[in-house]
Formats: C-alpha cells, structure tokens, sequence
C-alpha cells in the first residue's frame, strides 16, 4: 500500500540525502494503517512540489518521543551523534502536543529511500 504524507524541509532533506533513516510520527489513525513493505510519499513543505519515496522497513511503537528518541543515535534522524537529544525532543513538540503524544502514543518508521 502507498501512503502520502508531508515533511518539513529539513527532515526531508535529510531522507533524501540518505542521512535519515528513521522518522518519527504519532501512532494516530493514518499512521496505525502502516504496515512492513509499504511505501510513503513524502511530500516537501511548504509548497509540496518536491517528493520523496520511501519503503517502510520497521515499525516501533513507544508511548513518549522521548523514550524512542533516547534509544537511538541521532545518526539514524539524520544528525550527528552529539547532537542534543533534549533540543530534538523539543523541536518535535513543535510539530505535535504533549496531549497527542498522550493520547495516541508515537511511531518510529525505519525507512529505505527508493527515489
């Protein structure tokens, strides 16, 4: 099955360019119909006239960002190792609300780039 999602700039370049191997979702309804060997569509914000295809390779269910965060180097989101897993935490509560992250729990999809 193919999925389309959006992805800011950044993170989708970092898909793109091979780095980010790993992308971080709330585990709501649209994420729950994901399953191993479907493909995504990421589609760049703002204007989302440039895309992406990925396969799903894994699927990992934790309750809080922080717990998926913490269990895995920041290499696999695409940053250096040392990069300060608190301020990612953080930047991801940009994107989403404590009561979603409650409400839904969150989703680690481990993703290979096709396109």
């Amino acid at each position: 099955m193919k999925h389309q999602m959006r992805l800011n700039g950044s993170p989708f370049d970092r898909i793109k360019s091979g780095k980010k191997i790993l992308e971080i979702r709330l585990f709501d309804e649209k994420r729950q119909g994901l399953q191993l060997g479907d493909k995504i569509e990421f589609s760049k914000l703002p204007k989302q006239n440039e895309r992406l295809e990925v396969e799903v390779l894994g699927l990992l269910r934790y309750q809080t960002f922080s717990d998926l965060v913490n269990d895995f180097s920041m290499s696999l989101f695409g940053y250096p190792d040392n990069y300060n897993k608190s301020k990612f935490i953080e930047e991801i509560y940009e994107v989403y609300t404590k009561e979603e992250e409650e409400k839904y729990g969150v989703l680690g999809i481990r993703l290979r780039l096709i396109n």
